[in-house]
């Protein structure tokens, strides 16, 4: 339901800011989208993130498919469309150059607070950092893939590629990782409970 303080403030701020027209409509619809959907809002403690980088509402081409994921690599932004014309944009980490996934995917599997486990190639690259978890780790606050994973599967076989949280919510925006899509964990929880298994997932 609406808050309809907040709509209030929203309309208040819009007066006070001098926006008007065009620039007024845009403003109050993105506060009213923001208040339907209830994306998380920041800042959280102990995440230094580009304050662009938290859940974004924002308008997209009406052609996307609701439901469905859009990664932009090159951007690091993630988008769920929410419904037809507005997205959710989240910030990611992607992985390096040598190793950013880009396809199309579907939602395979959802698991909270996942085991993880390095592949052998990741192991095969950097031994020293990788060979010691080479039995897994179990999913706790301490795992790599953080509080939620979400794995991207093509023509019914396992990618390896997961949309999962983080130890490191402070690598969000950057390119580093192996492969997969990072995000800061309470964005990943929001992002796992919209989501459903069997979703398209296009990575550009």
């Amino acid at each position: 339901m609406l808050d309809r303080r907040r709509f209030a403030t929203a309309a208040i701020a819009t007066a006070a800011l001098g926006l008007s027209g065009r620039r007024a409509d845009a403003f109050l619809f993105e506060e009213v989208i923001k208040q339907e959907l209830q994306i998380p809002e920041g800042p959280i403690a102990g995440v230094s993130i580009a304050p662009e980088l938290y859940p974004t509402v924002v308008q997209v081409k009406r052609s996307f498919v609701p439901g469905s994921i859009h990664v932009l690599s090159s951007q690091h932004y993630l988008y769920y469309i929410a419904r037809k014309g507005i997205a959710i944009r989240y910030g990611v980490a992607v992985g390096r150059a040598e190793l950013v996934y880009r396809g199309q995917a579907v939602i395979g599997k959802k698991v909270e607070w996942p085991s993880w486990k390095p592949t052998p190639e990741m192991i095969e690259r950097d031994p020293e950092a990788y060979e010691k978890y080479a039995e897994g780790v179990p999913g706790g606050p301490d795992n790599p893939l953080g509080a939620r994973a979400i794995y991207l599967y093509e023509n019914g076989r396992d990618t390896a590629v997961r949309i999962h949280g983080t130890t490191e919510p402070n690598s969000i925006g950057r390119s580093i990782s192996n492969g997969c899509l990072r995000m800061v964990n309470d964005h990943v929880i929001d992002l796992f409970e919209r989501v459903e298994l069997g979703a398209p997932v296009m990575v550009y």
